[in-house]
C-alpha cells in the first residue's frame, strides 16, 4: 500500500494534544476524520511523538496508508482543505519507502520553548510562549544547561506517569539564547535536541532553567538536582503553551520508495 510521510505544523492550543482521546479534539483525531473525507478510508495516522494539549508543532511528523497512489502534492492540497478552519496544516506530503516508520525510524527529535520575561501581559502571544515577570540572566541558564548535556538518569526531569521503560536518555543539546532585549520585554529561547525524550522531560528542565535564570538557583543546584534522581528535586514544570515540536530527523533519503 502506498505510503505518505507527513510534515505538520499546528497551533495547540484548542487540542487535548496530538494523540486520539475518547473525550475533546486532538491533532491525530483532525487528521484521521480529514483522510476519510479526501480518501474515503479510515487510516491510523502514526505520529513521531505524542505532543501535549497546549503543546504546539512547527514540524511534527506523522505517515498514513492509502489503498490508493495519489500524487504527494494532491495528499497535501487535499488534506490541507478538509482540516480547515482548524490551526492545523500540512506543510508537505511525499512518497515513504514501505519500511519508514515515523516514529520508529525517527533519529532524533528538536524542541524550542519560548519565555518571555516582562511585567504586561502577553496579548500577541498569549498560549504561544510562557511570561515570565522578572528578567532572566540568559548566560547562566545556559551555563546550568550544560550541566544537563549527555547520557544521565533524567529520573528528577520525569514525569510521574512517565511509561518509558528506562530514565536514562542522551541528551544532545540543551542551548540557551536571548533573541531580543527592549523595553517592552526580553524573549529567551530554549533549543533541546535528544533521539526521544521522557514525557514532560523538556518542559521540566526549562522550568528549571528558568529558576537559575531569576537567581533563585545556581547551576550547581541543578547538578545536585539531577544527581538526586528525585522528582520533588525539580524546579517548577513550565507550562505547555510555550513548547514547539521544531523537528524530527530522519536517516538520509529515508522517503524515497524503494523499488
Amino acid at each position: 500500500m502506498p505510503r505518505y510521510k507527513l510534515t505538520i505544523e499546528y497551533d495547540g492550543t484548542p487540542f487535548v494534544g496530538w494523540q486520539f482521546q475518547a473525550a475533546g479534539l486532538s491533532v491525530q483525531g483532525l487528521l484521521a476524520d480529514a483522510v476519510e473525507r479526501f480518501s474515503g478510508e479510515r487510516v491510523h495516522v502514526q505520529g513521531a511523538g505524542r505532543t501535549d494539549a497546549g503543546v504546539h508543532a512547527t514540524g511534527q511528523v506523522a505517515h498514513i496508508e492509502l489503498a490508493k497512489e495519489w500524487r504527494p502534492d494532491t495528499v497535501r492540497d487535499a488534506l490541507n482543505a478538509h482540516l480547515r478552519p482548524h490551526p492545523v496544516a500540512i506543510l508537505a506530503a511525499e512518497a515513504a519507502a514501505d519500511d519508514f516508520h515515523a516514529r520508529f525510524s525517527a533519529t532524533g527529535r528538536r524542541y524550542f520553548y519560548r519565555v518571555i520575561s516582562r511585567r504586561a501581559d502577553l496579548a500577541l502571544d498569549r498560549d504561544h510562549a510562557w511570561k515570565v515577570p522578572r528578567p532572566l540572566d540568559a548566560e547562566a541558564m545556559h551555563e546550568a544547561a550544560q550541566r544537563l548535556v549527555g547520557r544521565h538518569d533524567f529520573t528528577t526531569f520525569r514525569a510521574a506517569e512517565c511509561q518509558a521503560a528506562s530514565p536514562e536518555k542522551t541528551l544532545d543539546r540543551l542551548d540557551v539564547e536571548r533573541l531580543s532585549h527592549d523595553s517592552f520585554g526580553d524573549e529567551v529561547r530554549i533549543h533541546a535536541e535528544a533521539r526521544s525524550f521522557l514525557h514532560h522531560q523538556v518542559r521540566s528542565m526549562v522550568g528549571t532553567l528558568v529558576k537559575v535564570g531569576e537567581g533563585g538557583w545556581t547551576p550547581d543546584d541543578v547538578s545536585a538536582a539531577l544527581e538526586a534522581r528525585d522528582r520533588t528535586r525539580c524546579g517548577p514544570m513550565a507550562p505547555a503553551a510555550g513548547l514547539y515540536l521544531a523537528e524530527v530527523t530522519y536517516p538520509e533519503n529515508p522517503n524515497t520508495p524503494s523499488s
